[in-house]
């Protein structure tokens, strides 16, 4: 839980794919009055934002934006506009009732279960009784092509499994480590302590 397998230690994204919801920082769209307008945004915050003129400017001499800016603008755009698409895809699984909760228990090669669960799968059977009306139209508007990639992506399930059993495997490790460490550190001090007592004596 609250553990994201394709983020490192340092804060690294582990993965073949970048998603556009990581590409995009640290420009994200700003709307105050119900989506009608947006507002182009930036972290400030962010280590790579400077005012030191290092790395890409974002207006010009002329105080214009330069083509940086402009790429940047219509990524958001474009990101911003699959987002409101995907809102009404997904409103529309679950109005048709194609969605199903789906839950995983995943063996490690250690015997440890762990188990996967709070997300949702499009039902295969539910899609096959779907009406060749509704079938058309999710075909004509691209979803039907979505949710078979949806359907695909279900396989990562595997890769998923590698990585958290190894990540499984270090914790244990490292909580072993940390035990043998806390162990010694105690042996040392019992005697510390036991040499200290004897000298006093001696004194």
């Amino acid at each position: 839980e609250n553990n994201n397998l394709y983020l490192s230690e340092n804060g690294h994204w582990d993965a073949n794919y970048i998603p556009a919801f990581v590409r995009r920082y640290p420009f994200v769209f700003s709307s105050s009055d119900s989506g009608s307008t947006f507002t182009l945004c930036i972290d400030e915050k962010f280590s790579g934002c400077n005012e030191e003129g290092v790395g890409e400017r974002l207006f010009d001499s002329e105080q214009e934006m330069t083509q940086y800016l402009k790429n940047v603008l219509n990524f958001s755009k474009d990101y911003q506009g699959q987002f409101q698409r995907t809102q009404i895809f997904c409103k529309k699984l679950v109005e048709w009732n194609l969605l199903a909760p789906m839950k995983a228990q995943i063996t490690l090669k250690s015997g440890k279960k762990v188990n996967l669960g709070g997300f949702q799968v499009v039902n295969r059977a539910k899609l096959k009784e779907l009406s060749d009306e509704k079938l058309l139209e999710l075909a004509k508007l691209d979803e039907l092509e979505l949710i078979h990639l949806h359907l695909h992506s279900m396989k990562n399930f595997s890769v998923m499994v590698e990585r958290l059993a190894a990540q499984i495997q270090e914790n244990a490790q490292d909580s072993k480590e940390d035990k043998l460490s806390k162990t010694t550190a105690k042996t040392t001090a019992k005697k510390t302590s036991k040499k200290t007592s004897k000298q006093a004596k001696i004194h």
